[in-house]
C-alpha cells in the first residue's frame, strides 16, 4: 500500500494537472462560441453553393472541359486540414485514419497540409507533404483559401495532379465533428446528377445556356466555387477543433476530480491505519509497563 506522503505527492500532481485541463476547458469553451457563430453563418451559403453549382452541371449535359474529365495524371491532391496542436481527443487521428484508408497507393497521392498535426501523422506512415500551409487553420482567411485554390488548380491544368480532395472535420454541432471526404475536381457528373431533385419538373430537366460560353463561365465558376468549398471547409474545422478539445478537457478535468477522490479515500484509509497502529503501540506499551 503507498505511504501518506506518496499519496499526497501524487494528489498535488493531479491537482496541478486538473487546473491546467480547467483552464484549457475554459478557452476552448470561448473560442468555441466565436467559431461555432462565424461556421453557422457560413454553413447556409458553402452547403447552396455546393448544391448550385452541382444543379447546373447536372443541367448542362456533357461539356468539353478540363475541369470536368480527369487529366492523364495519376496522381491526387488531398487537402488535408487539421489542427498545429494536440489535446483534442481524435479530432486530428481521425482525419489522419481518413486518408490512409482509401484504396490509395502512397506514392499517387500528394498531400497539401494545413496543420501540423496531420502533416506530421501523414508524414510517418510515409505519404509525400508538397505544401503545407498549417499557419492557415489559426486564422481562416478567404484570401488565403483563395491562394491555395489558384496554386492547385494550375497544378491541375499542367497536369501534375489529376484529382483534388479535400478532408475535413464538417461541424455538425458542439458535440458531433464529422470526418468527411469531399471530391473537388474532377467535377463528378454522376454525383451531380444525384444531387439533382429527383422530383424535378420537365421545366427545371431543360438544359443549361450559358452567357459567355460555357468554356469561359466555367473558368470563372470552378475556381469560386473550389475556393468557397476549402474556406468553408477550414471554418468548419476550426470550430470542430475547439469543441473537440472542449470535450477533452472536460473529461480529462472530471477525470481528476474521480482520482483525486479516490486518492484522498486512500490517504484516509492510510490516515485510520496509521493512526490504529499508534494506539496499538501504546496500549501494548502500557500494558507491559503494569505487568
Amino acid at each position: 500500500m503507498p505511504s501518506m506522503r506518496d499519496i499526497k505527492r501524487r494528489k498535488v500532481s493531479i491537482q496541478s494537472t486538473q487546473q491546467i485541463t480547467k483552464a484549457m476547458k475554459l478557452v476552448s469553451t470561448v473560442k468555441l462560441q466565436r467559431a461555432k457563430s462565424r461556421a453557422e453563418k457560413s454553413q447556409t451559403y458553402f452547403r447552396e453553393m455546393y448544391q448550385t453549382v452541382m444543379s447546373m452541371l447536372e443541367k448542362s449535359g456533357y461539356m468539353d472541359h478540363p475541369y470536368m474529365k480527369p487529366n492523364a495524371a495519376g496522381r491526387k491532391a488531398v487537402i488535408v486540414i487539421t489542427s498545429n496542436r494536440g489535446l483534442a481527443g481524435g479530432y486530428n487521428s481521425n482525419i489522419v485514419k481518413l486518408v490512409t484508408a482509401q484504396d490509395w497507393k502512397k506514392e499517387d497521392v500528394a498531400i497539401y497540409a494545413i496543420g501540423k498535426k496531420g502533416r506530421d501523422g501523414l508524414k510517418r506512415k510515409g505519404y509525400e507533404i508538397v505544401d503545407d500551409q498549417s499557419d492557415m487553420i489559426n486564422e481562416p482567411l478567404y484570401s488565403d483559401a483563395q491562394v491555395l485554390c489558384d496554386k492547385l488548380l494550375q497544378a491541375f491544368t499542367d497536369g501534375e495532379i489529376g484529382e483534388i480532395y479535400l478532408a475535413y472535420t464538417h461541424f455538425k454541432n458542439t458535440v458531433a465533428h464529422i470526418p468527411t471526404l469531399l471530391k473537388l475536381l474532377p467535377v463528378d457528373m454522376k454525383e451531380a446528377a444525384d444531387k439533382s431533385d429527383v422530383e424535378a419538373s420537365v421545366e427545371d430537366k431543360t438544359l443549361m445556356n450559358y452567357e459567355p460560353e460555357e468554356i469561359e463561365a466555367l473558368n470563372m465558376i470552378i475556381p469560386k466555387y473550389v475556393t468557397s468549398l476549402i474556406y468553408g471547409a477550414l471554418v468548419e474545422a476550426a470550430a470542430s477543433e475547439n469543441g473537440a478539445r472542449m470535450q477533452a478537457m472536460d473529461s480529462a478535468t472530471s477525470n481528476a476530480e474521480e482520482m483525486i477522490g479516490n486518492l484522498e479515500l486512500q490517504y484516509n484509509r492510510a490516515r485510520q491505519g496509521h493512526i490504529t497502529q499508534e494506539l496499538t503501540e501504546i496500549i501494548g506499551g502500557a500494558e507491559a509497563l503494569s505487568s
